[in-house]
């Protein structure tokens, strides 16, 4: 096969990868070493290579099929933030073949909260540490905290996390992005959460209490807030990518979900969708950490291809397609903190892969080609 290695390098031609107890055992070319006699040979002549990819955004509710769909389509590891970890026993019931979970319980809000089903509630900052430690000790592998929290809060939460060895990672809308990655946060879910940092103060505010009395106005709000700024101009843009970078922030756009046309929506939201899109490209270019999620369900995706769609949207944005595939393996792998056993196509690492019939290098739309999908080393059938 052609690999793609996750990492970024040139793309290794007539490869050879051999995988042993559920590990890369070798990755070289073919002729490079001898191959063992009782191994079962793959022919992937004239496919392309790449390790599984990880969505940092995923949403499954109680869907007993959708985890099953998304590792169908090569997405081998998931990211649940802000969901009650048993909406996923269902799917496990099954029996079925899952994609890795990496969990992070409900959402950590305050009243009112923005989705009750799935927030769990705090009211300061040592009833936040108490939430660290309380889904810490159940399985949680990351910490996400909403909109509606302070930072003093988010900064205990944060403390608390990194105590324990995980990241946290948020929603914010109209908390004070800068501010919450100042306090500690690792990760910024969706391209959003920016927009109070980059309008004039006092329209931050208006925007602020309009939320505060009216979860919902930010569906069309955020658009208002999008349409309004000209990127190039506005001066809170370069400070915000620089901090971004100096902190090593991990930002997951979600811009498919976000994604507006004439088909559904007016001038206001495509033009903000627009700048949301722009923005992502700026930021990449100024060197922020940027990660796919695929929100699960988006508007101009069918049901499982959502993180294709999210690839390319940040190809529009202006990643090169090999920064896309990073993005997706590597990256996200280290905003998990699991980039010592996933990732990328290395010898030691678990044998999560895929093979596409097309070279996604060449066009990233051939992210959709996916023929096989191996996990812990064994081919999977769907």
């Amino acid at each position: 096969a052609t690999l793609i290695d996750g990492n970024g390098g040139n793309p290794l031609a007539n490869s050879l990868v051999i995988i042993e107890n559920e590990k890369i055992n070798y990755v070289g070319v073919v002729g490079s070493t001898e191959i063992p006699a009782e191994a079962e040979i793959v022919d992937a002549d004239g496919l392309t290579l790449l390790p599984g990819l990880i969505d940092a955004h995923y949403h499954n509710d109680y869907n007993t099929e959708m985890p099953t769909l998304f590792l169908s389509k090569g997405v081998t590891s998931v990211r649940d933030p802000g969901a009650w970890m048993d909406y996923y026993q269902p799917a496990r019931d099954t029996g079925k073949d899952l994609p890795r979970l990496f969990l992070t319980g409900p959402h950590l809000d305050t009243y009112p909260p923005a989705y009750p089903d799935n927030s769990y509630l705090i009211k300061d900052e040592m009833e936040g540490r108490l939430a660290v430690n309380l889904f810490a000790d159940r399985g949680a592998t990351a910490i996400k905290v909403y909109l509606g929290l302070s930072i003093g809060m988010i900064k205990e939460i944060c403390d608390a996390a990194h105590e324990r060895g995980i990241p946290v990672t948020g929603h914010l809308e109209t908390a004070n992005a800068k501010d919450a990655i100042l306090a500690g946060m690792d990760g910024v879910e969706h391209v959003t959460s920016f927009g109070t940092v980059l309008i004039p103060m006092r329209e931050a505010e208006k925007y602020k209490k309009l939320i505060a009395n009216d979860k919902n106005a930010r569906r069309k709000g955020r658009y208002e807030v999008w349409n309004s700024l000209d990127l190039e101009s506005n001066t809170a843009v370069k400070p915000l990518i620089q901090l971004l970078k100096e902190q090593n922030t991990f930002v997951c756009p979600t811009l498919a979900v976000f994604e507006k046309q004439y088909d559904q929506g007016d001038s206001v939201e495509v033009n903000g969708f627009d700048n949301m899109v722009k923005f992502v490209g700026l930021a990449k270019k100024g060197g922020a950490k940027i990660v796919v999620g695929s929100h699960t369900w988006v508007p101009y995706a069918k049901l499982g291809f959502a993180y294709f769609r999210e690839m390319e949207l940040l190809k529009e944005a202006g990643l090169s397609n090999m920064e896309i595939i990073v993005s997706a393996t590597m990256e996200n792998a280290r905003f998990f903190r699991v980039d010592q056993r996933l990732g990328s196509i290395e010898k030691g690492k678990l044998a999560d892969l895929l093979l596409l019939s097309e070279n996604p290098l060449e066009n990233i739309v051939a992210m959709r080609s996916v023929k096989k999908v191996m996990l812990n080393g064994k081919f999977l059938n769907f």
